[in-house]
């Protein structure tokens, strides 16, 4: 029988996230339901140092795919008047091999390093920066060009990870005010006063 759904479900290998602030019994006001004054990201070229050739074309588009829908920000070009820019580099690549016997390897993982920052687009102040390591397993067969082609969904499947990790922590990273204490800007205004998020534990 398959997995039931009420039992844990990652030993199934399904992930289930669940993102926003969900149904308002009632409604709720425009203000309290939208975040305000999103900031407008401009992702920059992604440097690649490793042997893996347009990898940081893909990694490029999943990141601008990810901060459009899961950072709580607006991506826009690098001449549209972003607030932000984010740049980043993939600084290493690796292979190891998870299953072999002496003259064969059954599977193979492919780990991915990267790392981002986020800086004002006026003052060039680096606000945010982060290493995020992505990982993706698959199987060997006999043919080499079909290997080859596993490596690829493989590389690729890791770089997605890594957009959604950055995504989810730079969400965080607002929510939490420290990219108003950044930027050194007010976080909220409440009938003309300023007021501080309310404290974080950590």
């Amino acid at each position: 029988m398959g997995c039931l759904l009420a039992m844990n479900a990652s030993s199934c290998g399904y992930q289930f996230r669940v993102q926003g602030a969900g149904p308002t019994i009632g409604g709720a006001p425009e203000s309290e339901t939208k975040r305000p004054q999103a900031p407008r990201l401009a992702i920059l070229p992604i440097a690649n140092t490793t042997y893996e050739a347009n990898l940081e074309i893909k990694l490029a588009n999943y990141l601008r795919r990810e901060f459009s829908s899961g950072a709580g920000t607006e991506i826009v070009g690098t001449s549209g008047g972003a607030d932000l820019f984010l740049s980043g580099q993939i600084i290493q690549i690796s292979l190891p091999t998870l299953s072999f016997d002496l003259n064969t390897t059954f599977e193979s993982r492919v780990e991915m390093l990267v790392s981002v920052r986020i800086e004002e687009a006026k003052t060039k102040k680096v606000v945010w920066t982060q290493v995020s390591k992505g990982t993706s397993e698959f199987f060997l067969t006999q043919d080499l060009q079909f290997n080859r082609v596993l490596q690829n969904r493989a590389l690729e499947q890791a770089g997605r990870f890594i957009a959604e990790d950055l995504a989810s922590r730079f969400l965080l990273f607002q929510d939490t005010g420290e990219l108003d204490k950044a930027l050194k800007r007010p976080t909220r205004t409440d009938a003309g006063t300023t007021t501080a998020p309310p404290a974080t534990a950590r």
